[in-house]
């Protein structure tokens, strides 16, 4: 399974911006579960649904939004850090947009 990360038209990817601002710990753990999904797919990793395709990958205190497109290619659209229970509406509000934004492309 291919990873890959959403980019802005500017050509950042929020999510390599996120992770790049993680303790080194937390970058690597990431980095591993995301080695692994390539390697094995999907189901190595914690992760639930959403909202419709849009899906979250859990890490004790980081969050990462993904939709699956055709490849199968799993793209990663927004990161956060957990602070509650609940994953902010305006976060789930944003990565929905990437998606959409990823799906009217194409995948």
């Amino acid at each position: 399974m291919r990873v890959l990360f959403y980019q802005t038209s500017a050509g950042v990817s929020p999510v390599e911006k996120h992770l790049n601002g993680l303790p080194l710990e937390e970058r690597a753990t990431i980095a591993e579960a995301l080695m692994a999904i390539e390697k094995n797919g999907i189901g190595e990793v914690d992760t639930r649904p959403i909202d419709g395709k849009l899906w979250e990958i859990r890490f004790p205190m980081q969050r990462i939004f993904y939709v699956l497109v055709a490849g199968p290619t799993l793209v990663l659209l927004h990161a956060y850090k957990k602070q509650s229970q609940k994953a902010p509406r305006r976060e789930i509000e944003l990565a929905l947009k990437r998606m959409r934004d990823v799906l009217a492309y194409g995948g």
